[in-house]
């Protein structure tokens, strides 16, 4: 069985962050480990407060994985301070980690804010270009790019930055763009699209973590790059169809329990 990696926050509702990639890896047919770099008090509706991980406590997470169940695939989320970003670059350098996608969360869905501005930097320095393949969203690449995304044209000159500066793959989702589920991929200095069908669903908490979750879990499992997102994107596509609405809020959208049935041949 083919394993995977991630290191995230835990999000205390279930919808996003560890909790959401575990359920994710598990429906895609891959064994799920994990290293939390925070504990969140969150719901669909904000974050209360963050308790980040020792960076020491951190290390050793990773070596504990590494060292008897070597990962397939690292996914990597939340990780909100300098100092964690650092150990996470230096111990996946060190065991020389393979298929790293790096989701750059910086906002909740929610709108809250998860990262430190002064960590920004380090991660673009460190973190990103040890990357197999970034998935920001449209706020994020705009941090990333310092390129205003209004247009699909904008879209694409983002990615180019981004792809350039940190010489990797970047998959710029097109969600936050009013009525659009087109993501952007630019790799090997080629542009392609993955259209969607804008699916109209506010249990939308926790999206992007499945989504790089997904890919992670593909690309474990030996699919090359398209073919992963390609698989990714209708695993998501499935679960906001599926509309499961559990909370007063918004209601955090457990993605994987939605689509049982759907990945029942995942083996």
């Amino acid at each position: 069985m083919k394993k995977v990696l991630s290191i995230a926050g835990s999000d205390s509702s279930g919808g996003a962050g560890i909790q959401a990639d575990i359920k994710t890896l598990t429906m895609n047919g891959v064994y799920a480990m994990t290293a939390i770099t925070a504990l969140t008090a969150q719901n669909t509706m904000g974050v209360y407060d963050i308790c980040e991980t020792d960076p020491e406590f951190l290390k050793k997470e990773i070596d504990a994985v590494f060292e008897d169940i070597f990962p397939d695939a690292v996914k990597i989320g939340m990780v909100s301070s300098p100092e964690l970003i650092e150990t996470i670059a230096e111990r996946l350098r060190y065991y020389n980690a393979k298929n790293i996608v790096a989701d750059t969360v910086m906002i909740s869905t929610s709108g809250s804010s998860l990262m430190k501005l002064e960590t920004v930097n380090v991660m673009k320095e460190k973190l990103l270009p040890m990357a197999d393949i970034i998935t920001p969203n449209i706020p994020e690449a705009e941090i990333l790019s310092g390129v205003h995304i209004e247009s699909k044209n904008d879209m694409k000159k983002a990615a180019i930055v981004m792809g350039n500066l940190f010489g990797t793959a970047i998959l710029l989702k097109g969600g936050h763009r009013s009525n659009s589920a087109d993501d952007l991929l630019y790799a090997d200095e080629q542009l392609r699209w993955f259209n969607g069908t804008f699916i109209n669903n506010e249990n939308n908490h926790g999206t992007g973590c499945t989504l790089s979750s997904a890919i992670a879990a593909n690309l474990a499992k030996g699919y090359a790059l398209y073919d992963a997102i390609s698989r990714a994107k209708k695993y998501i596509s499935g679960a906001l169809t599926a509309n499961l609405d559990i909370g007063h809020g918004k209601g955090p959208m457990n993605h994987a329990f939605a689509l049982k049935d759907y990945f029942s041949e995942r083996n």
